[in-house]
């Protein structure tokens, strides 16, 4: 039997893409719409038994506040999107998945304590996100759903093997490779003159960045002058440092997941699935939602067996700790992951 699988997912990622791609849509909460519709893409390819989703911390960045650089090129958010990741939170909620905000952090560390979470308690996670961050949490229990052009459909599925072929790193090397690289995206320059094809041919030949900077003379030899030249750089080994200290993820987020029962274990209540997709008016695909998220039968006239009152007021307070856990984790039928988009 295959280990339960719990499927990890980057809220924040996902209302991005939604947001801007379908902008012109002109409908109110698009960018929800559009999370919905590839949660349930990514739920009926993976078939996990449990769902968790993080987002970043609205308010404060514990990143920001230690490192002011941190992404301080970027303007603030339109208020049509902070309106929306408010709302995805909310529906989230309501449908019945695990939601993550952590104070002072991003959906990056709730992907990262998810993975780490998965691998105490014996089960395999997925982790879906456009972020190329998560690329070092792959190993052999964790795989990452690369949400790219097309969707969830559309997507590879990262593997060790598929990670080392794509850059030509492992997982494990993967944060010295973006360290050296740098990322744009979050105002982190990497070693100047280090691209992502001198950064994989380093770890190649040394394993990792701090033995590499620790031996010039090698790095001459095996690599060449110009690229030694650059490596000895004034300011080169400090901003690799500096990377790898704001690229690293916390790995102890709390999630609030319980595997005898609880937000996000799979099936969800047909109710909660029902009303949170035709109030989005995604009445087209809630019969399909019913299907995937409540395995409710098709052709079904009506969600069944309906919550009881007790059963929906457990569910709405699924936070407390005190709350029952009527639905406790089991592992579910799923397709093998043979080939890049299995």
């Amino acid at each position: 039997m295959h280990e339960p699988v719990i499927l990890a997912v980057d809220g924040n990622s996902l209302v991005h893409r939604s947001f801007h791609a379908q902008a012109a849509s002109g409908q109110r909460h698009w960018a929800v719409r559009g999370l919905l519709t590839q949660l349930l893409a990514a739920v009926e390819r993976i078939r996990p038994a449990v769902v968790v989703v993080g987002f970043d911390d609205p308010g404060r960045s514990l990143r920001r506040e230690r490192w002011p650089a941190y992404k301080a090129h970027r303007g603030e958010k339109l208020d049509s999107l902070v309106e929306q990741l408010a709302a995805a939170v909310a529906a989230l909620r309501a449908l019945g998945v695990a939601v993550c905000v952590p104070e002072g952090l991003e959906a990056d560390d709730v992907l990262a304590s998810t993975a780490a979470f998965a691998r105490r308690s014996g089960l395999r996670a997925v982790v879906v996100t456009s972020d190329r961050d998560a690329f070092c949490l792959i190993d052999d229990k964790t795989s990452v759903l690369r949400i790219i052009n097309g969707g969830v459909e559309a997507s590879p599925l990262m593997t060790a093997d598929r990670l080392h072929l794509l850059l030509g790193v492992h997982p494990w090397q993967y944060r010295d490779f973006a360290a050296l690289r740098g990322d744009p995206s979050d105002n982190l320059p990497g070693v100047r003159g280090i691209g992502p094809r001198t950064a994989a041919r380093l770890l190649a030949e040394f394993g990792t960045a701090a033995a590499a900077f620790a031996d010039p003379e090698r790095v001459r030899a095996r690599l060449g002058t110009g690229i030694a030249r650059r490596m000895a750089a004034p300011g080169a080994q400090y901003a690799w440092r500096l990377n790898c200290e704001v690229m690293a993820l916390y790995e102890n987020v709390a999630l609030d997941v319980r595997l005898d029962g609880g937000p996000g274990v799979l099936p969800l209540l047909a109710d909660a699935v029902g009303e949170v997709y035709r109030s989005h008016n995604l009445t087209w695909s809630a019969a399909h939602a019913l299907r995937v998220l409540a395995e409710m039968a098709a052709g079904a006239a009506e969600p069944a067996p309906a919550a009881s009152d007790d059963e929906w007021r457990a569910y709405r307070s699924w936070g407390s700790r005190s709350a029952p856990a009527p639905r406790p984790i089991r592992a579910r039928p799923r397709p093998e992951q043979l080939s890049l988009f299995g």
